[in-house]
């Protein structure tokens, strides 16, 4: 990724209020996947006049756009990530809720393979693990 959601908003023509502005630099600045309720916090700290309905507006218009993409992972919200961003998998702890992106060569190549087999090209994909942490116990079985 090269650019940010922000001058990809403005490359896309969007007319860029403040609030959009301010939502944009939040979502580039997002080492998670935020919903909307977790955006709208981290933007109201830089203007607490932003509405929530503002955030789900954005958020919506920034998806129609190819900017973000949606995910959900269980939980019963949606969660936002730069449509941009290199390649990753996730790993879902069903206890706490936390994303972990990870990049696995043989989780790729054994993709890549399947679909050769069925007689596909891979074009794409996306990956979604959900688990429990192991006790230091049940570790290495």
């Amino acid at each position: 990724m090269t650019d940010s959601i922000l001058a990809r908003c403005e490359q896309q023509g969007l007319r860029m209020t403040g609030p959009r502005r301010i939502i944009a630099e939040v979502l580039d600045a997002a080492e998670d996947h935020p919903d909307v309720e977790e955006l709208h916090r981290r933007a109201t700290a830089h203007d607490p006049g932003i509405a929530l309905a503002t955030v789900y507006r954005t958020v919506k218009l920034f998806e129609e756009q190819g900017i973000l993409e949606r995910r959900e992972f269980g939980d019963g919200r949606a969660r936002w990530e730069d449509a941009e961003r290199a390649h990753h998998d996730h790993l879902i702890n069903l206890d706490t809720g936390e994303v972990i992106e990870f990049v696995d060569p043989e989780i790729e190549a054994l993709q890549e393979k399947i679909a050769r087999k069925l007689g596909y090209k891979l074009a794409g994909h996306k990956l979604e693990l959900y688990g429990v942490p192991l006790r230091a116990k049940d570790q290495g079985k």
